[in-house]
């Protein structure tokens, strides 16, 4: 591709929403992803008896390692968000914006 067929790509309107909406969702996914991991080392670090309780009477799962077990799921499952909503909306969008510049090229 040429660098014209790039400044073509860079100055469409799509491309700025896609890098405008892609960059807001992985910033919310981070912000999400940091706030509950610092929040379980803060618990860990000021409270950890909290986390050594059992979660039921009797049960040898603590609530640390149900927590622990919770934010494992819940990562696995924000990165699925990711990849999904990258390989539908956001790919969308790129085709658009690659179909677009091929045609200016022309």
């Amino acid at each position: 591709m040429s660098s014209a067929m790039y400044e073509r790509m860079r100055a469409n309107p799509k491309f700025q929403e896609l890098v405008t909406r892609r960059g807001r969702f992985a910033w919310i996914l981070a912000i999400i992803v940091l706030t509950m991991f610092y929040g379980f080392v803060m618990v860990v670090a000021f409270s950890p008896a909290t986390l050594g309780q059992p979660i039921a009477e009797g049960s040898k799962v603590t609530v640390g390692v149900a927590v622990e077990l919770f934010m494992f799921i819940f990562f696995w499952v924000l990165t699925a968000l990711y990849v999904r909503r990258a390989n539908t909306e956001f790919d969308v969008l790129t085709q658009e914006v690659v179909k677009e510049a091929w045609k200016g090229q022309k």
